[in-house]
Formats: structure tokens, C-alpha cells, sequence
């Protein structure tokens, strides 16, 4: 993987870290222009399509130490961000006994019981979002179990509810059920997901079989088929039939349908009749609750789908109908690649994915959809854990720009003493990051797994980079001034702790290494860091805000720079 240096070119920006860096040479219009290339840096990795598995490659040694780089780069992996402590943790217990104790770890703070404890529930706020995003932000940066939070975060962009899509009273609170039912199950089994996504209001809101009515005679109406499709199609099984690395079935050299319109249609019978749990709306509670049947409007003739019938209605049918998708073959390789691509690489070998499928399968005690196996899985293998990635011209993924910004909040310890987290939605493409917590404006997620950019690179090879489809000129220079801001600003009385960094702001070579560690996982190439240095010296140390302008500008330096945005 070829690496774009930062050009050396006069600032022209009075944005706030470069104005107070200035003699860097280095303006966010020059930096987006180094970004533009990024193309071409393949977030990628061999394999895919219809190609044969792979040898099984040796596992990554485990006895060896690990080192803080190796440290590092599990966490850009496995949490939303690394921090000197949670460094040292790892180093410590080894990568599988800090998994052991994350999954041990009790959530601190439901969202919900958040927004109750700011007092978001109090009759001001029935008919607004606000508070949602606040909790959003504070959980993902401050939050002690972050493998629960990087794997929730995961399944929001899988599993997708967007709260502008949700048509219901108090909907802060519905979507933060929701976003607490991905986090308490996300160790959990998937059976047990599937359970609990269906009976959850914000998710019958956002795809529409809320109070979903049986057929009508005498109108002509017919089920709403929103979730059977969307259930089938994004969250579990996918569009045609999968070998168990991930790789199509085919007849006759096309893709075989995993299912068609009449599975669609008979599925959406089963989802009928499924309502609020009571009519109090002068509370958030009910949205916690989960969802009823209500007889009336339930389909209790036969429905067949996927090579089942059911007849009777009632949550015994929409029980038999999530066991027979559960038990699919499909599930494990396509919920394990959609996993891997979002924690670790955006095309996984075909072996990389059956590893991975195969503890889904079976946790090694016959137990199917087991969470934490199928997370170690991911996280542990020798294609996520070895260092050969690390010079593979196709290994590795674009970071989303919701995780750099929570990196960099982990990283350097950012606060906000009133609560606020004021860092709001984050969404515009113009100003800000392309996507927000939780506010994705469709189920298709901010951008889509199997995403290649048009006229690429990485197109022409074959292989997918899922979060380019945010990722244009607009959204980078947003990017780079929004970040400029952010370091040097923070957001609202949401700001970073920089004051152990800031001793090391008079030896420019340890500011860049200590922030390449806690940033980059140690991935900036020797070119990259040579570049920064270049910046960094030009800066006076005894000038007014010499330190925190060498701070500052290392910081920014890193985090737009290509080594930076491509995590391997």
C-alpha cells in the first residue's frame, strides 16, 4: 500500500489550529487535497467473490509479549478508541484475557436511565430528540466496557433504526431502547437478538409493522412487508445463498435467490398483530417495553415462508418463524463477514470468514449464535492479529469518522463537566462527518457493505470499501476543518485533557510517536511521520502557545493524514 505525504504548501486557512500553527505549511484545503488519493488505498483485502478459500493460515503467536503497537491496534479493532491505561491492560492479560474481562463487565449506564437522570423525561421533551444525541456521544467515548460499546455500535449499522424514521412520541427514549437492546445482547446469543429487535417499538416504528394488520377481504389490504424483507435481506440472511466462507452459491454459474417475493409475503403474515404495550403516552415508558400481540389484528391462518408453515398466528408463530431463520445456513457467513468488516477489514479472506462462521455455528459446546464466541472469532484471528496485513497492499479498512472522533476523545481524556456532550448531530457532509450516532436516514446504514467506489482502484481489483460511500472531496475538507475545530476547541464545554501529551511537546519526534501510538495504533509510515516532524520543528516551543500548538498540530497532522485513515 503506497502512502500520500502531506504537502508543504502555505496555509491559507484561519481555522483555529492551523491559524495558531501557522509557518506549518499545512491548510485543511492542502490536507484534503493529500486525502484524495485515498482512493486508491484500497481499505481492502484479498479474497472475496467466488474464489476458493484460502490455506488456513497459521494462528498469530500468543506466547510472545505484546507489544504497545500490537496493543494498540486490538483496540482501534475492538473498542472506540485506545487509551494509555487500556493499553497497558492488554499488554497485561493478553488479548484474550482482556476480551475475558470486558465480557465480564456489567453496562454501567443505560442509555435510557441516562436520559431519565438528566431529566429528558420530563414533559418538555415528549415531542423531541433531544437529549439522544448526548447519550449517544458520552457512552461511546467514556463508557468502561468498550467491546460492548465498539460491538453495539457494530450491530446499529447492521440492525440499522435511525431516529429521524421513527414515528413516535418521546423519540429520544424509543431510540435509546433500542440502542440499549443491541448493548445488553451483544454478548448474548443471536437468537436472543432477533427476540429482542422484533418486539422493539423504535425498530416496529422505524420499519413499519407496528400495529401491522392481517389481510383484509373486504379492502383488499395486505400485511406490511417492511420488516419480513428487511429482517431477511439486511439482518440476516442476504440476498442469495452463501457457502460458509461467505462466498455465492451457484447454478449454472449465477447466484442462487436465498428467498423470494412469497417467502416475503408469507413472513409479513407472521409479523401481525404486534403492538404497544399500553396506551400511556404521557411517559416514556412504554417504548422500553416490549411489544404485545394484539389478536385483533393478527393473522392466525397458515403463512409459509423459507420452506416453513405456521399456522395459528400469535408469538408462537413469529417464534417459529425466527428459529427457521435462525437456523438457515446462511446466518454464519453472513452475519460473520458483516462483523469482520466492520471491526477489522473490509474484504476478508473466504478462510477468514468460515473461521469465523464455523464458531458461530458452534462455540465448540454445540451452542449456535453464541456472541462472545463469534466475537473472539473475529478479534482473534490470525488475519485480524498478525502483522503480515500490516505491509499488504490489501488488508485493512477505512476508519468511519464517527471512530476517529471518539478516538480522539479516548485518547486524550475530553470531558464535558455539564453533561452536554454538546458535539450534536454530526451527520452533514458540508460541515461536519458525514454520519451521526444512531441517525442513519435509512436501514441500508450510512453506507453499505458490499459498497465499491465507481471508477477505482478498487473497483477494478474486485473488492468493496463500504465507507467510501461517504467519503468524497465535500466530506473530507468538512472533515479536516470540523477536526481543526474540535482539537483545538472541543465542542461546547466537551474538551480534551492534553496536558500529559503537552509534556512531550518540546521533543517533536516523542509528541509524534506518543500520538501515533494512542492514535494511529503506530501505523503512520516512515514518510508520514517525517512530514509531521517538518511541521512540528517549524513551530517555535517558546512562542505563544508553542506547546499546545505542537499538540495540536501533531494531532491534526495524523488524523487527516492516509496512514492515519486506513486502519490495517
Amino acid at each position: 500500500m503506497t502512502t500520500d505525504t502531506i504537502p508543504s504548501e502555505q496555509a491559507t486557512t484561519s481555522d483555529p489550529v492551523a491559524e495558531r500553527g501557522r509557518g506549518s505549511g499545512t491548510s485543511a484545503i492542502a490536507i484534503a487535497a493529500a486525502l484524495t488519493p485515498m482512493v486508491a488505498l484500497a481499505a481492502c483485502s484479498g479474497g472475496g467473490g467466488t474464489s476458493a478459500p484460502s490455506p488456513t493460515p497459521t494462528p498469530a503467536p500468543t506466547s510472545a509479549a505484546i507489544t504497545k503497537v500490537q496493543a494498540s491496534r486490538f483496540l482501534a479493532q475492538a473498542t472506540m478508541g485506545a487509551t494509555d491505561a487500556m493499553i497497558a491492560d492488554v499488554q497485561t492479560r493478553s488479548f484474550d484475557g482482556w476480551l475475558s474481562a470486558q465480557f465480564a463487565l456489567p453496562r454501567a449506564t443505560a442509555h435510557w436511565d441516562w436520559l431519565v437522570a438528566q431529566g429528558y423525561s420530563a414533559s418538555t421533551y415528549i415531542n423531541s430528540e433531544t437529549g439522544f444525541d448526548p447519550t449517544m456521544w458520552r457512552q461511546l467515548i467514556v463508557e468502561p466496557d468498550q467491546l460492548r460499546q465498539r460491538v453495539g455500535f457494530a450491530l446499529s449499522e447492521i440492525m440499522v433504526v435511525g431516529i429521524a424514521g421513527i414515528n413516535l412520541n418521546w423519540r429520544q427514549f424509543a431510540a435509546a431502547a433500542y440502542m440499549d437492546v443491541l448493548l445488553e445482547n451483544a454478548f448474548g446469543n443471536f437468537r436472543s437478538l432477533l427476540d429482542a429487535i422484533t418486539t422493539n417499538a423504535a425498530m416496529a416504528s422505524y420499519l413499519t409493522f407496528l400495529g401491522n394488520r392481517k389481510a383484509s377481504s373486504a379492502t383488499g389490504a395486505v400485511p406490511d412487508e417492511n420488516y419480513a424483507r428487511e429482517l431477511m435481506q439486511l439482518f440476516t440472511l442476504g440476498l442469495y445463498q452463501l457457502n460458509m466462507d461467505g462466498t455465492d452459491k451457484l447454478s449454472a454459474g449465477n447466484p442462487i435467490e436465498t428467498y423470494v417475493q412469497a417467502d416475503v409475503s408469507g413472513l409479513a403474515r407472521v409479523f401481525t398483530g404486534l403492538s404497544l404495550a399500553n396506551s400511556t403516552s404521557t411517559t416514556p415508558d412504554r417504548y422500553r417495553l416490549p411489544l404485545v400481540m394484539n389478536a385483533s389484528l393478527n393473522e392466525t391462518g397458515s403463512a409459509s415462508f423459507l420452506g416453513t408453515s405456521v399456522s395459528g398466528g400469535g408469538m408462537a408463530a413469529i417464534k417459529t418463524a425466527l428459529d427457521t431463520i435462525f437456523a438457515h445456513p446462511n446466518v454464519p457467513p453472513f452475519f460473520a463477514k458483516q462483523l469482520i468488516q466492520k471491526l477489522v477489514t473490509s474484504n476478508p479472506s473466504p478462510a477468514y470468514v468460515s473461521r469465523v462462521a464455523a464458531a458461530f455455528a458452534d462455540n465448540g459446546s454445540g451452542t449456535r449464535g453464541d456472541m462472545k464466541a463469534v466475537i473472539r472469532a473475529v478479534l482473534l484471528d490470525s488475519e485480524a492479529r498478525g502483522d503480515a496485513g500490516l505491509t499488504s497492499t490489501t488488508t485493512g479498512k477505512l476508519r468511519e469518522p464517527i471512530t476517529r472522533v471518539t478516538g480522539w476523545a479516548r485518547a486524550f481524556g475530553a470531558t464535558s463537566p455539564s453533561n452536554a456532550w454538546a458535539f450534536g448531530d454530526t451527520s452533514s457532509s458540508s460541515t461536519r462527518l458525514a454520519e451521526s450516532p444512531g441517525r442513519s436516514s435509512s436501514v441500508f446504514n450510512f453506507f453499505r457493505p458490499g459498497y465499491s467506489p465507481p471508477n477505482s482502484a478498487i473497483s477494478s481489483a474486485g473488492l468493496v470499501a463500504p465507507e467510501f460511500q461517504i467519503t468524497n472531496e465535500l466530506s473530507v475538507v468538512a472533515y479536516v476543518n470540523y477536526l481543526q475545530t474540535l482539537i483545538a476547541n472541543g465542542a461546547g464545554d466537551t474538551k480534551a485533557d492534553y496536558a500529559a501529551i503537552a509534556t512531550l511537546a518540546n521533543d517533536s519526534q516523542a509528541l509524534i510517536d506518543q500520538v501515533n501510538l494512542l492514535v494511529a495504533a503506530g501505523q503512520l509510515s516512515a514518510a508520514t511521520v517525517s512530514a509531521i516532524k517538518a511541521t512540528i520543528d517549524s513551530i517555535s516551543f517558546t512562542g505563544t502557545n508553542g506547546p499546545g500548538n505542537r499538540v495540536g498540530t501533531a494531532i491534526l497532522l495524523t488524523m487527516a493524514s492516509p496512514d492515519y485513515l486506513t486502519l490495517k
